[in-house]
């Protein structure tokens, strides 16, 4: 079944990703580069990382995940270095607003 998932790491930084079977071992495809960076090599020898399901369908096409993933990227803005390892779609500038609400809350149940 496919899925939007978000991962969270021990920083509480985010990742957005999808996937078309919800394979249970699939984390996404974040940048190693970008987290190695954010963890000193004494982090690295012990973490957990969070996945949590934001969104699925039995019925959704390839393009219609990729929309609700894209919608997840900009509403929590994993895209934004300080939150989270997406890195599209760019940030823009006006992008850089104070989060949502919803999006607020949802960072919060971290």
């Amino acid at each position: 079944m496919p899925v939007v998932y978000k991962i969270t790491y021990p920083n509480k930084k985010i990742y957005v990703g999808s996937d078309m079977t919800d394979d249970i071992r699939y984390f996404g495809s974040a940048s190693a580069k970008h987290i190695a960076q954010d963890f000193t090599p004494e982090e690295r020898r012990d973490f957990c990382v969070r996945r949590q399901i934001l969104w699925e369908s039995a019925t959704a096409s390839r393009s219609e995940v990729l929309q609700k993933e894209r919608e997840h990227i900009v509403e929590l803005r994993s895209n934004d270095p300080a939150i989270g390892y997406n890195r599209s779609p760019k940030l823009k500038a006006q992008s850089r607003r104070p989060l949502s609400n919803a999006a607020y809350t949802a960072l919060q149940t971290l």
